[in-house]
């Protein structure tokens, strides 16, 4: 356990700091183990101190897997894991990397050795860019609101993508998730889907709905993916969830 410290000790004297704002946006994965990834793709989003990311199959838009949390960047860059689909057992604990972060590549070493290299793929902001969290809807009129516990459902957006994950952080359920890309502008927010893990067919459709941010909250009004009426209230994930380690 002493080396441990005294490893990461050498990394804060000839790694320069990370700032969490230096991530914020999207990246692609492009290099495994010094292999080119190219039957996957997995895009990751970054955004106000939370993570997403989403695998699917390059040829058929299969899903392969999500996962995300909260991230800090004190010295180390280090992820908390609140979902994860093909390794439930990461939820709840957290995993300190090695970075370098230069010329819009980031490269890291995961705790079992195995080495990424992402590539930015945009860090534009709008006025919708941020990490959301479900609270209300309204329905014949009437709002309803909710504060997110345990089972909740996050959206965030970053870099022209988003993805959404509804999930169980104590029982490490995991009900679905979808992400692609996306703009905001006019009062229209647009979606399109690149992976959905319920229903690959999904895949190439746009959806489009009206928005306004009202009080801080995202107020999201149109049809779902399933052609219903939906008029939904997302929140600051920082302010509405009680649980957040910020």
């Amino acid at each position: 356990m002493r080396n441990i410290f005294i490893f990461f000790g050498i990394l804060l004297l000839t790694v320069p700091a990370l700032k969490a704002q230096d991530l914020e946006g999207a990246w692609k994965l492009m290099e495994q183990d010094g292999k080119e990834v190219a039957d996957l793709e997995t895009v990751k989003i970054y955004q106000d101190g939370y993570f997403a990311f989403g695998t699917k199959e390059v040829p058929d838009n299969s899903f392969i897997e999500a996962g995300g949390g909260e991230y800090t960047t004190d010295g180390v860059y280090t992820e908390f894991y609140d979902f994860h689909t093909s390794s439930p057992e990461l939820v709840g604990t957290e995993r300190p990397y090695e970075f370098q972060l230069e010329n819009e590549k980031l490269y890291l070493t995961l705790p079992d050795g195995t080495t990424e290299v992402w590539h930015r793929l945009s860090n534009k902001e709008n006025d919708l860019s941020g990490n959301w969290v479900f609270t209300g809807r309204k329905q014949n009129q009437e709002i309803s609101r909710s504060t997110p516990g345990d089972r909740r459902t996050v959206k965030i957006l970053g870099g022209g993508r988003f993805q959404w994950i509804a999930f169980n952080s104590e029982t490490r359920e995991f009900s679905g998730t979808g992400g692609g890309t996306y703009t905001a502008e006019d009062g229209v927010y647009t979606e399109n889907i690149e992976f959905f893990s319920r229903d690959d067919t999904r895949v190439g459709a746009q959806l489009q709905f009206i928005y306004e941010v009202k009080d801080g909250d995202w107020h999201h009004s149109g049809k779902s993916s399933k052609g219903d009426p939906m008029y939904e209230i997302w929140s600051p994930y920082k302010q509405a969830y009680q649980g957040a380690r910020f």
